[in-house]
């Protein structure tokens, strides 16, 4: 808790262009907590877990720049909220060291987000990778996070979270708010157009597969008329029809409509009309998006200011955890 509030911590890897999926996922739903008076959030650009993966430095720079950016023009108020790059506060390298020391090999080793990214990075298993989870424990820590918005691949992090906090509240009494998954109104889970048993990823090797929030409406729709559906030709929400399943989940989060409304607009469409009907719905959503953003990349001054400014604030709140950390530790305090 932190000025009376109870407190939310979130954010996203600072790499590629973030997707219709994130947005529709998370995104979208950060930002009608711009209302909630009652609850503090924090917003990171995780720029630091970016790097367990070789990234070229002006292009880190540039898509962490470009995630604020993106942040803003979703909704995300900067003024209510604070938006921060996780670099620019390093109490969360200096938490994630100390973390380190109270957590254990054997738990590491089950997390299977490792194996999964190990599997995909042979050339570069680094033990960044190994001990993400720390880094991640001391980013939702840092702040005293009460919540944390977690989808069902993020669940085993914030356990292992609680698991160190517990254990380092244990031995040093209160010092870390034991966090707990925030369950508001779940964000739409949108699968990739080219094969919708996955999720949609902004890693994805294939262009097709995502709707970047960037893409121009020629560029949407194109994806959209290459979305793989099936071969049986009629329109119907159920598992077995994967590929429609999520036109239509796509088009419900955009519009706000029921599955039931959706089935309604399409009764007797072919799978080509309902693929513009979902492809113009999405197009009407980023429109407005990429105006604000293009008239943000524009206004280098505000956006620098909101940079130092959340920065100073995010650094504000975590080093006043890290100074009781290192106090309960036994490090010897900087004379003043």
């Amino acid at each position: 808790m932190i000025d009376g509030k109870k407190t939310m911590l979130s954010g996203m890897q600072s790499t590629g262009i973030i997707t219709l999926g994130n947005y529709l996922g998370a995104l979208k739903n950060w930002v009608n907590l711009n209302e909630e008076e009652d609850i503090k959030c924090f917003y990171g650009i995780m720029d630091l877990h970016s790097i367990t993966v070789r990234q070229e430095p002006a292009n880190l720079r540039k898509s962490a720049r470009t995630l604020l950016l993106l942040y803003i023009a979703a909704g995300l108020d900067p003024e209510k909220n604070c938006i921060f790059f996780q670099s620019h506060v390093p109490a969360h390298p200096q938490l994630a060291w100390i973390l380190n020391c109270y957590t254990y090999m054997g738990e590491m080793n089950r997390m299977t987000q490792f194996k999964d990214k190990a599997a995909k990075h042979a050339d570069n298993i680094n033990t960044g990778l190994f001990t993400y989870p720390v880094l991640m424990a001391a980013d939702i820590l840092l702040y005293q996070a009460d919540y944390v918005p977690v989808g069902k691949d993020q669940m085993q992090h914030l356990e292992i979270t609680r698991d160190i906090a517990n254990r380092f509240n244990g031995i040093y009494g209160d010092v870390f708010t034991i966090p707990e998954a925030y369950i508001g109104k779940s964000g739409a889970r949108i699968m990739s157009l080219q094969d919708p048993t996955k999720k949609m990823s902004k890693s994805d090797e294939n262009p097709n597969a995502t709707i970047s929030l960037l893409d121009d409406k020629d560029t949407i729709m194109r994806k959209f008329k290459k979305a793989v559906t099936d071969s049986d030709g009629f329109i119907a929400y159920s598992d077995d029809k994967p590929g429609i399943k999520n036109l239509i989940d796509i088009y419900c989060a955009v519009t706000s409509k029921s599955v039931d409304e959706a089935l309604k607009e399409s009764d007797g469409m072919g799978y080509g009309q309902l693929k513009e009907m979902v492809g113009e719905a999405v197009v009407a959503e980023l429109v407005p998006l990429q105006e604000r953003f293009e008239a943000l990349s524009k206004d280098k001054e505000y956006i620098d200011k909101i940079i130092k400014e959340n920065a100073e604030q995010a650094s504000y709140y975590a080093n006043k955890t890290l100074r009781k950390v290192m106090k309960k530790v036994g490090f010897t305090e900087l004379p003043r």
